[in-house]
């Protein structure tokens, strides 16, 4: 009993002069303007909130969105492909992708791929 005691001791001695140590090596000297205000994917949070959004931003937001959810939903089809329900496995990927290339289709025929407008 008494050697945990003597144990805790020195583990609550470690993590007290460990903590000091970070908590002065740690203290900034010179605050900067520039670091301490918010910055968010470069535009400026003081600034008026009603600008022109890029719709080429918006665009490829929603794009890696998508390519990102068909990765999830790609990935365990894979993993989970066997050879005993191999004819549902190919059905299932065939309406997936068959949708995927509907939707591209979509996108391409009104004009939302188009980067130059």
């Amino acid at each position: 009993m008494n050697k945990l005691l003597l144990f805790m001791m020195i583990i609550l001695i470690l993590v007290s002069i460990i903590s000091m140590l970070i908590m002065m090596i740690s203290k900034k000297s010179i605050i900067d303007l520039q670091k301490s205000t918010p910055f968010e994917c470069g535009f400026n949070p003081m600034s008026y909130k009603r600008l022109p959004f890029s719709i080429h931003f918006f665009l490829i937001a929603v794009i890696f969105l998508i390519f990102d959810i068909e990765i999830i939903i790609i990935v365990p089809m894979i993993f989970t492909m066997k050879s005993s329900m191999l004819m549902y496995w190919l059905v299932t990927s065939a309406i997936f992708i068959v949708i995927l290339i509907i939707g591209l289709f979509h996108e391409w025929i009104n004009g939302m791929l188009n980067w130059t407008n």
